[in-house]
């Protein structure tokens, strides 16, 4: 309904588990990584856990985009079976034909298990997804272990990756489960976002969705958090409601007052009470009135001076006493756009204050003409957009697009950050920002200048060969600590290609397996080629 009028492409906030919408904050990227490294080794069992609606079932979908053509994914999606059930629910998700009417497990066994073997030797892979596994009994979890003992002399047949609530880590914290617990070669815990990450999460799925201008105001962001808790599932409903009552009361954007009647229809009252009776409630009031009117009289009656005689109270100096004065506090700026400062002149500074950053002279005319200018240099302009973790993590100086409050666009540079400040050139100014100023004006896109190998001619894809493969596993055996191979690597192959997707995974970049400017930048990283970095930068502090 307020697609047209926000002028979206796609319903931002639906809770259906889009791997498009999947915002990548660092735990969230952690927990991907694991399950990769569960999938991708010949283990047993992968075990993600989390509260509901914290994004299991999006990172799960995320991952099986991921997984090579050659795997067979069995969903279970209602784990209150019996054993029999669960069994004929993995043939009938894989496609083993058994006898009608069969109640057997050893039946049931007996094909999974020919299936098995008959898709090894096809060179195929075969996982089982279940959710809710918290639901699941000991007995439907003790035979679902012992699937797993259906391997070759090399490897499991059968992946099993089990999602559940916090209640599941409990279960299998159990005497009688230990054997299966024992079994799990990766397990992560997926807690809800911080303060922090939920404004960068809105702007996210936004952005997904087709819209870069910031829709919800820092105060609205601030009070979602507060309704929230950081679950996304409670975040996606309140935006979209919101997003609806702006729309009725024809407003540009969502404020806190539109929140507010948001949560209100989707809790039934305040969130904050939402559990709460009404006779509770009115208990609660009653109390607390009593104790203020009892409070009262208490004072009026001098009662608390007559708690203690007066040759028991320690005697009061008439000194004065020195008022104790606090260091005082750093002074910093705001990312407020300078009064009079254009559009044109502000990415004008900002791409001079980039060049700079670099060393490199800043009167090469317009920002395009001084990108292709500097690759006689070795170097290149990338245009991409990202999180801050993301900056951090590429530790480069970025020209960043910004946005003031009432949506106009303009430019600035960051050339130093660490934990809790950051140095970013607006026009002809420095300003020594909180990082959270950053969050407020930024939405993702941004502008940087990198290295570029010699070897490096283009995106290393797969099945590619030449000196650039030998570059990068040059890199990765660098990266492990292992000595280089005598005959060096001449074809982007499988190993090389899992190499670099576990690492893309683990940098927040999208584990294509696709050797970019993003994915050589971060095995740059640490090496000593003269290049900027933000942790590095002056007048940061």
């Amino acid at each position: 309904m307020y697609k047209k009028h926000f002028e979206l492409t796609h319903l931002p906030f639906s809770i259906a588990p889009d791997p498009r919408y999947l915002y990548m904050s660092d735990q969230h990227r952690e927990a991907l990584a694991h399950l990769v490294y569960g999938v991708t080794t010949d283990g047993g069992f992968v075990l993600l856990t989390g509260e509901v609606g914290a994004g299991k079932t999006t990172i799960c979908r995320c991952l099986l985009e991921q997984v090579p053509e050659e795997t067979d994914i069995a969903f279970i999606i209602n784990p209150r079976v019996t054993v029999d059930e669960l069994l004929a629910s993995i043939c009938d998700e894989i496609g083993v034909r058994y006898p009608e009417g069969t109640t057997s497990n050893k039946v049931f066994i007996d094909r999974i298990n020919d299936y098995l073997l008959d898709a090894h030797a096809r060179g195929r892979k075969t996982v089982v997804v279940i959710e809710e596994a918290q639901n699941l009994s000991a007995e439907v979890l003790e035979q679902v272990r012992l699937l797993t003992n259906l391997e070759t002399n090399e490897r499991k047949l059968l992946q099993i990756i089990m999602l559940g609530q916090p209640e599941l880590r409990d279960m299998l914290a159990r005497p009688d489960l230990q054997q299966l617990s024992q079994r799990i070669t990766a397990r992560y815990h997926l807690s809800p976002l911080s303060e922090k990450e939920v404004d960068p999460y809105v702007a996210h799925r936004l952005a997904v969705a087709g819209v870069s201008k910031r829709l919800f105001s820092p105060p609205a962001i601030r009070l979602l958090y507060r309704l929230s808790g950081g679950v996304p599932r409670l975040i996606n409903l309140l935006c979209d409601r919101a997003l609806l009552g702006a729309y009725v009361q024809d407003k540009s954007g969502v404020t806190r007052s539109t929140l507010r009647k948001a949560a209100a229809e989707v809790f039934g009252r305040s969130p904050l009470f939402k559990n709460w009776s009404p006779l509770r409630m009115a208990l609660v009031i009653m109390l607390v009135i009593s104790c203020g009117a009892a409070l009262a009289v208490f004072y009026a009656r001098g009662a608390f001076t007559a708690l203690v005689p007066v040759s028991q109270m320690p005697a009061v100096s008439t000194r004065p006493t020195p008022a104790v004065q606090p260091p005082p506090a750093q002074k910093l700026d705001t990312l407020e756009r300078p009064v009079g400062l254009s559009q044109k002149q502000s990415r004008q500074d900002a791409y001079s204050a980039l060049m700079s950053s670099w060393g490199l002279a800043t009167g090469m005319g317009e920002i395009d003409e001084a990108c292709r200018a500097i690759q006689q240099k070795g170097m290149q302009c990338l245009d991409s957009t990202g999180t801050l973790d993301m900056l951090r993590r590429l530790n480069r100086p970025a020209m960043l697009k910004l946005q003031d409050d009432k949506g106009k666009e303009y430019y600035g540079t960051l050339t130093a950050m660490n934990a809790e400040t950051a140095l970013v050139h607006v026009g002809s100014e420095k300003r020594n920002v909180p990082v959270s100023e950053i969050e407020k004006y930024w939405f993702g896109d941004f502008t940087m200048v990198w290295r570029v190998p010699e070897e490096y001619r283009g995106a290393i894809k797969p099945g590619d060969r030449g000196p650039a493969v030998q570059w990068l596993a040059a890199q990765f055996a660098a990266r492990e600590g292992s000595e280089p191979a005598r005959r060096p690597t001449q074809i982007y192959d499988a190993g090389l290609l899992k190499q670099v997707k576990r690492f893309q995974v683990t940098e927040g970049i999208k584990p294509d397996g696709i050797v970019g400017p993003l994915t050589i930048m971060r095995l740059n990283a640490s090496s000593k080629d003269g290049s900027p970095s933000l942790s590095a930068g002056d007048g940061n502090s």
